[in-house]
Order: C-alpha cells, then structure tokens, then sequence
C-alpha cells in the first residue's frame, strides 16, 4: 500500500479545526511572553536610569529637591511626570501638557526656595492644581484661595494665570493659626519647622511678587457670615478650597462658591480622593448629586476640577 501524505489525506480535514485551535494556543502563550519579556525590559531600563541618577546626583541636589525640611521631596521621576502631564492634557481637553507641566515645576520650585514653609501636598498634587487650573480658561484673574498656610502656593498660582495672560487679584482668607488646623486633627509643628504668621504669609507673598496693591489677606474662617460678607463683593474666576477637609466643612465652602462663582469659574478641590481625608470627595460628591450649577470637570492626583455654569 502506498503511503499517502497528511495534507492530501482525508485525515488532514478532519484534524485540521484541532491544528487551528493548537496554532491559535501557541499564539496566545507567545504573545503574553513577549509582554511579560517587553515587561522586564521596561523595568530594567528604568532600574538602569535611576542607578545612573542615583550615582550622578550630588547630595547638594538632594538638599535642594529632597525630603530635608518637608514631607514630600520636589523630585518626579520622568515615567511619574509623563503620567501627570497626560493627565492633565485629558482632563484640560488638550493633546498634550508636558511644556505647561515643566513650567508649573519651575514655579513650584522657585517660589518654595526663595519663601519660607513650604506648600502642602505631594509635588504630583501641587503641579496638577498649578498646571490645569489656568489651562481650563477662567473667565478672569480674581482668586479665592480658602485656607493657604504660608502663602506660597498662592504666589505660585498667581504666577501660572500670568502666564496665561490674566491680570490678578488674590483673596485669602485663613485662620493664620501657628499650627496647621483640621477638625479631629492635632498638629503642634509644622514639618518645615517655620510658625505660621501673617508676617510670614505676607512676605512669601511678596517674594513670589504678589504685588500689595493686588492683594487682600482676611484672617478668620470661610464659614463665618462676617468673612462671607466682606468677600462676597466679587465674582471669582478661580475658587481654591483647601480648608476646613472635614465634609460638613467642604459642603458649607461649596455653597459659598455656588454663591460667588463667576460663570466659567475653576473651582479646585484639594485632597479630593486622598484617604486621608474622605470628606472632601464624600461632601463634592455629595453637592454635586444635588441642585447646583457646578460640574465636575475632572481629577488630576488628589484634586478635583470644577466648572461653574
């Protein structure tokens, strides 16, 4: 009997579904072997890229960036700074935010280095409140900062609306108590080891060029009617609440937005999403569920983005 090939066998048809569901397999395991390879690689390049900065980096630049004198160092790494501009970009509408990212880190550092204090926050949180906040277009300069610590990332705000061209004004109302306060929250020294003063606040103001005429510092808390009133005589283009973070605290500083918002206003919700403190986005969420002219445009780190319609 002569022997007949596979492939012109009968056989061959009948196997051939079984074969194609093998090569199909095959493929599969290929395919997840070279991402996990690609993977790897991705990983070792980086592991190689921070060897090289680790080695090359003077201690000096460490005392400039690093964590000496706050909780947080000043130093991103590319992989961490790409994610935060694409971030941005998606949230502020636009294809990209790199070079608009590189300038908000060069205000951040500039203004903390020549103040006193630091600005609260990771550096991730600090440059997507200091990027997208002018790159979603308020309506005017006129900004409400509620609760600012030392000043400085006021100054730093100032600073990124002139960029975008925007003549300034800067409100702020704080305590100016000698600790950072929150409800249930004991603080009895700040980490940069500098009091809080109105001095202090005033001068990092001046430093970042903040001009004095432009400027209108209010002691006293955001949900007194007293402070409400003395600041309720402008429309506000930019809202920054960053104060009391407890959810009652956050509800009350989101109806007095509602009330002092210009049209288009950015309203920035700091710490938004941060465990440590769940009331900002239960009290956001929860404001934003009901009767309001505000939408809530995005998030970029821990801070939310809202529009005022």
């Amino acid at each position: 009997m002569t022997d007949v090939p596979l492939r012109a066998h009968p056989a061959r048809r009948l196997l051939q579904p079984v074969i194609n569901r093998l090569d199909r397999r095959i493929d599969r395991r290929l395919r997840v072997a070279d991402r996990q390879i690609e993977g790897l690689r991705q990983e070792l390049r980086q592991t190689r890229e921070l060897l090289v900065t680790q080695q090359s980096r003077p201690f000096s630049y460490d005392l400039l960036y690093g964590k000496d004198g706050r909780l947080s160092d000043r130093m991103p790494s590319r992989e961490t700074f790409k994610k935060l501009s694409d971030e941005i970009a998606a949230v502020a509408g636009r294809p990209g935010a790199w070079t608009e990212t590189a300038q908000a880190f060069r205000t951040l550092v500039e203004v903390e280095s020549r103040g006193v204090g630091r600005i609260a926050g990771s550096t991730v949180n600090i440059l997507g409140k200091l990027t997208t906040t002018p790159l979603l277009g308020p309506p005017n300069g006129d900004i409400l900062e509620i609760g600012t610590l030392y000043g400085l990332f006021a100054g730093g705000m100032v600073r990124q609306l002139l960029r975008r061209g925007l003549a300034y004004r800067l409100t702020i109302v704080d305590p100016i108590a000698p600790v950072q306060l929150q409800p249930g929250v004991e603080i009895n020294r700040d980490p940069s080891g500098t009091p809080i003063t109105e001095e202090i606040v005033r001068a990092n103001l001046a430093l970042a060029g903040v001009a004095e005429d432009r400027l209108r510092l209010h002691r006293g808390f955001s949900q007194d009617e007293a402070v409400r009133e003395a600041l309720s005589d402008r429309r506000y283009g930019v809202i920054v609440i960053d104060g009391d973070h407890s959810r009652e605290g956050v509800a009350r500083d989101l109806e007095w937005a509602e009330q002092i918002a210009a049209t288009g206003a950015v309203v920035v919700l700091d710490d938004f999403g941060d465990a440590r403190w769940p009331g900002v986005q239960e009290a956001t969420e929860a404001y934003l569920a009901g009767r309001t002219r505000m939408k809530l445009v995005g998030k970029v780190a821990t801070s939310a983005f809202l529009r005022a319609g």
